[in-house]
């Protein structure tokens, strides 16, 4: 049996009201008396992921700077042990950043925040900083690459698409132990050590009464969304943005091959270039889970970045 990953921080569970909701956060808190005039540091996950995905670079950065900030992360609404919305068809983008606007309110109601997101998070963090620009002092993107170029005569396939699929159920397969999760785990990504998806696993499902394994995330999540993304009106939000950008990708990573011809890196960095002030780094021998693959030369990276 695979040991799994040993903590070097550990997080506390904190649960908060948020818009009707039992919002399940990371708390890593056990900072430096000496440093708590430094924001607060907001990890948000990626799509069918969780919180506790950021614990290996919580601990890379606890190497490099010590204790010296208060971290969070929380558990986005239908994923971890924050509870799906009742009932709950979909999932829709604004309301991501609701919550993450009530989080904030209850978390440094009175302080600007630093904030990264990856993948799903790295695309709220950008909104939410430019919907929001004087409650974030600096922004770091992890591969939230956005999406393909929509056309409004999409829109009636996919409000189809999803009709249909409202019908049809939805549902996410079992396993029958946590070294079966570890090992799905390391199939979707290759480069993840055993050890941290031995570690991973117990925080990404969990067991039910006759011991069968099931994924912390909520199956409406994968249906398709009705809503098309709209390039142009994510592009004025970013172009809000006052806070520095970071921006981090994997030199090796998936997502762009995943859209085929419909989006490319080149697109994306065109982008990004509305943004006012970006700087943009790329990652050696990692993918898509750069915080899984390389989570010391990330927290390099963000611990340089957030001390300037």
């Amino acid at each position: 049996m695979t040991t799994a990953y040993p903590t070097r921080r550990s997080a506390r569970a904190q649960f908060l009201p948020v818009r009707g909701l039992s919002y399940h956060v990371h708390a890593w808190d056990d900072f430096a008396t000496d440093a708590r005039d430094k924001p607060l540091l907001v990890l948000l996950h990626g799509w069918m992921d969780v919180g506790a995905s950021f614990q290996f670079v919580v601990d890379a950065l606890d190497q490099i700077e010590g204790r010296a900030r208060r971290v969070a992360a929380p558990d986005w609404r239908g994923f971890g042990l924050t509870a799906a919305p009742t009932p709950c068809d979909s999932y829709w983008f604004p309301d991501y950043l609701g919550d993450l606007d009530a989080l904030l309110d209850a978390l440094s109601p009175d302080a600007p925040i630093d904030l990264v997101g990856h993948s799903m998070g790295g695309n709220v963090a950008m909104a939410y900083a430019g919907a929001r620009p004087a409650r974030v002092r600096r922004v770091v993107n992890l591969e939230g690459w956005g999406m393909p170029r929509t056309q409004p005569q999409q829109w009636p396939g996919r409000l189809a698409q999803w009709l249909d699929e409202l019908k049809g159920g939805s549902s996410l397969r079992d396993y029958d132990d946590a070294a079966a999760v570890a090992q799905r785990l390391m199939k979707t990504n290759p480069r993840l050590d055993p050890h941290k998806a031995a570690w991973l696993a117990t925080r990404w499902a969990r067991p039910d009464a006759a011991g069968r394994w099931h994924i912390l995330g909520d199956a409406a999540h994968k249906r398709i969304n009705p809503v098309l993304y709209r390039v142009e009106e994510h592009l004025e939000v970013w172009k809000c943005i006052a806070a520095p950008v970071l921006w981090v990708e994997g030199e090796d990573t998936e997502v762009p091959r995943w859209w085929g011809t419909r989006y490319s890196k080149a697109e994306f960095h065109e982008r990004l270039s509305v943004v006012r002030q970006v700087e943009r780094h790329s990652l050696p021998a990692c993918g898509h889970m750069l915080h899984h693959d390389q989570p010391e030369a990330l927290a390099g990276l963000l611990a340089d970045f957030l001390a300037r």
